[in-house]
């Protein structure tokens, strides 16, 4: 069988632990054998991370900025365990934090459904898709320990030296304080990557935030987003039937537990990042969820939405018998490879990662599936299999 050719390299970028050994796994059975795989290479494992200062992270961005897709295996974002586990330099930033700033993207996560893995709230239809902010809020906050009485204040010093003050608190014993911010252009960004993409997949668009409460920062995502929708997209949504909605948080989440599914869901960065995960628990799993980094100007990155498997990465080492799920890592794969066909005019690409994914879904509704799955699979007679028996059984389909 002739190779499907590629015209345009992804951007790969090789991740840690056992969704290392996945991905290689991946590449070795379910693409290789069919695809004449181009991709500019970069290892983002954390050995390698130290090793370069974290020079490659910057550059593999850079490169999804010069060929417009990647795709990217799960990643370690060290703490001082890890520092100390792999003798590291230093305590380095996340590469999904480096990527998304330099991207200036929205992340959007959504629910891969498949009969017998049951949503917890049953009448949850349709996928929900996470819209995330990637910039600021609590991730980019200065914080400082408060040890005795004293004043808490936020200043700001312009340009020519004049200052602006306001009170957070008056101190009189100990406590913590916070200080974040966002940029008006970020937020812009974040607005119209969410409405790009709500017409792109035809789905309405809900934001929320707590501008009530937050009179001044919340309320500027409230205005932004509002003043994009009326200026440039109100007619287009219009036209495509489509829906923007604005409210609390507290409301949309009530909204969310009552309704069907099938919209996008978008949050401010760590609103999106507690949101993603509840979804993805309550539709049945974190191994069964894609990502997408997309930026405003049409650059994409696909990932799995779940950690690097640390647990079972120790068990491989040791030569135990592991049943890793690689469903979300297998979906940021035909992801990218879709979307580099459909940039480059190459059907038999898109048509390839239709095929694979139905394979996948396919095989784990005949029963087949890892340990994860198979512990919440309804299906009768669901049977675990090891990591890479279940990569087989999807190639068989495939073929």
């Amino acid at each position: 069988m002739d190779k499907i050719r590629m015209t345009t390299p992804l951007v790969e970028m090789d991740g840690d632990e056992m969704t290392r050994v996945i991905w290689q796994m991946i590449k070795d059975e379910l693409l290789l054998p069919f695809i004449d795989l181009k991709t500019e290479y970069y290892d983002l494992g954390l050995e390698n991370r130290d090793k370069t200062d974290d020079k490659v992270t910057v550059d593999s961005a850079d490169a999804i900025r010069k060929y417009g897709v990647g795709v990217k295996c799960a990643t370690i974002t060290p703490n001082a365990a890890r520092v100390e586990e792999y003798g590291l330099k230093q305590m380095w930033k996340s590469p999904n934090g480096t990527i998304r700033a330099k991207l200036d993207g929205t992340v959007f996560r959504a629910p891969i459904l498949v009969k017998g893995i049951d949503p917890h709230i049953s009448h949850w239809t349709s996928p929900i898709t996470i819209a995330r902010h990637a910039y600021g809020d609590v991730y980019k906050a200065s914080e400082m320990k408060i040890d005795r009485p004293g004043k808490a204040e936020i200043v700001f010093t312009d340009s020519d030296g004049n200052e602006t003050r306001k009170l957070i608190h008056e101190f009189d014993g100990p406590g913590v304080v916070q200080g974040m911010h966002n940029l008006d252009s970020s937020i812009e960004s974040f607005a119209r990557s969410c409405f790009n993409y709500a017409l792109d997949t035809r789905q309405d668009l809900w934001f929320a935030s707590k501008d009530t409460i937050s009179k001044t920062y919340d309320h500027r995502f409230k205005d932004i987003f509002a003043e994009i929708y009326e200026k440039d997209y109100r007619d287009r949504f219009e036209k495509a039937g489509l829906t923007y909605l604005y409210t609390l948080i507290d409301d949309v989440v009530a909204r969310v537990i009552r309704s069907n599914g099938g919209f996008i869901w978008a949050c401010k960065n760590y609103d999106g990042d507690v949101m993603s995960d509840m979804l993805a628990t309550a539709f049945g799993s974190l191994g069964m969820m894609t990502s997408v980094l997309v930026s405003p100007d049409g650059k994409y990155e696909y990932e799995a939405a779940h950690g690097t498997v640390q647990r079972h990465y120790y068990k491989y080492l040791k030569g135990e018998e592991t049943s890793t799920n690689s469903v979300a890592t297998i979906f940021a794969w035909t992801g990218a490879l879709r979307k580099r066909g459909e940039l480059d005019g190459i059907s038999e690409l898109v048509s390839f990662a239709d095929r694979l994914e139905k394979a996948v879904i396919d095989t784990i509704e005949s029963g087949i599936m890892t340990g994860d799955l198979a512990s919440v699979s309804t299906l009768p007679g669901a049977r675990k299999v090891e990591t890479l028996e279940f990569i087989k059984a999807i190639r068989e389909r495939l073929q």
